[in-house]
């Protein structure tokens, strides 16, 4: 039970480690089996906040995150709400000089889209780092995802493929893996 649920959750996990084992637009195998239903994902169209609520909902629009090359929006958002609960001290500090090199300094490897205030202004609170000191630049980067890539994701094949798929959940499936 523990390794199936590692299994379906190992996604979670993985960034680029091997760019070339999952190819852009697909789900990760192990997603397979939590597919939601249309209706499920019909209600991702309400609000981008109800998608990444959902695993797979997550799983389906990084893949699509991914066929645009902007996969390091929802890698920053994600890093930021894992930020958030952290308890020490020391890791905070840590974490946070992490996640500015790698995302909001210039021609860092992920470098986010921010405007120079936001890049400055969370600067300034890594002085003295504190729970919400990516919080303006998490806001924006979830605006920018909201407003754009949100909105071509509802109109994505990928998106409709789900709210369109026929009622095959109750099929068995042949192939073995």
């Amino acid at each position: 039970m523990a390794k199936d649920m590692k299994n379906r959750l190992a996604f979670l996990r993985r960034r680029n480690e091997s760019p070339g084992s999952n190819p852009a637009g697909k789900l990760d195998k192990s997603m397979k089996s939590v597919k939601p239903t249309p209706e499920e994902a019909l209600k991702w169209g309400d609000s981008l906040d109800k998608l990444l609520a959902h695993k797979y909902g997550l799983a389906a629009f990084r893949a699509f995150l991914r066929t645009e090359f902007s996969e390091e929006n929802l890698e920053f958002w994600l890093a930021c709400e894992e930020y958030k609960k952290i308890k020490s001290q020391s890791k905070m500090a840590s974490k946070a000089k992490k996640i500015f090199a790698e995302y909001i300094a210039i021609q860092s490897c992920k470098e986010v889209n921010l405007d120079s205030y936001t890049r400055d202004h969370t600067k300034d609170n890594l002085q003295n780092v504190t729970r919400s000191c990516f919080d303006l630049a998490q806001r924006r980067i979830y605006g920018l995802m909201e407003k754009d890539s949100y909105p071509r994701f509802l109109r994505s094949e990928l998106y409709s493929d789900l709210i369109n798929q026929k009622k095959q959940s109750s099929t068995p499936t042949s192939s073995s893996s």
